[in-house]
This record gives C-alpha cells, sequence and structure tokens, in this order.
C-alpha cells in the first residue's frame, strides 16, 4: 500500500467538512456549505483561499478562460464542493482537470447533498 500524500492536512479538512455536515446536515445549496465551511476553516485555523482562479494554457500559451476551485487549502490541496444525491463521474473529472491545471497532487471531492452522512473522496494525482 502507497503512503498517502498529505494525510494530516486531509484529517483537518475532513474534520471541519464533518463539522459543517453535523451542524447543517443536507439539503441546502453549495453556496451554503461553502460559506459555513469558509468559516469553519477559519475557526479551525486551517490554511485556505476561497473561490481561487486557475489559470489555463494552451501550448504555453496563457487562455481567458479559467477554472474556479472552492477552495485551495495549505496552498497544495484542492477541495471541490457539492450539494447532490450522487457524486458522478463529471465531478471526479472537474477534480483532476484542476489538479492537472495547477500541478497539484491531491483534491479532495466533498459532497454535501448525500444522506445520512457526509460523502468525499480523495483524488491523486
Amino acid at each position: 500500500m502507497k503512503d498517502l500524500i498529505y494525510p494530516e492536512e486531509c484529517y483537518k479538512i475532513v474534520g471541519a467538512c464533518f463539522e459543517v455536515y453535523k451542524e447543517k446536515g443536507c439539503g441546502f445549496l453549495e453556496a451554503v456549505f461553502q460559506e459555513c465551511l469558509d468559516l469553519e476553516f477559519g475557526l479551525q485555523n486551517i490554511p485556505f483561499e476561497a473561490q481561487r482562479a486557475l489559470r489555463l494554457n494552451f501550448k504555453g500559451r496563457p487562455l481567458k478562460q479559467g477554472y474556479v476551485a472552492d477552495f485551495v487549502c495549505f496552498d497544495k490541496i484542492i477541495v471541490e464542493l457539492k450539494a447532490v444525491s450522487q457524486v458522478t463521474d463529471e465531478h471526479r473529472a472537474q477534480v483532476i482537470n484542476y489538479l492537472n491545471a495547477t500541478q497539484y497532487r491531491l483534491g479532495l471531492l466533498v459532497n454535501f447533498g448525500h444522506h445520512p452522512k457526509l460523502e468525499w473522496e480523495r483524488i491523486v494525482l
């Protein structure tokens, strides 16, 4: 079994997500969970940047189009939020694209829309 990358940081991020889920449950829009998690990261002293714009390039040239990640934590982990009944391969592909765009190695896909518990996945580049 390979060693997990950033296990301590991931544990802290997922713990903050569980805290938000414990307080709010499911059924809210993604924007509500985004705002709650923004506050929770601050309360838990988790370094983060919300709504970070990610630049894209094509053949070494910058594109006008880009991505916006829900959160980048510890300046190395992308956190993508969803509030859907089921995570799909399109959601996973979105995180993979973010990782490719930034060359970060770890993304967390967190789904607050599932009942009866929070869903989350580690996606490693």
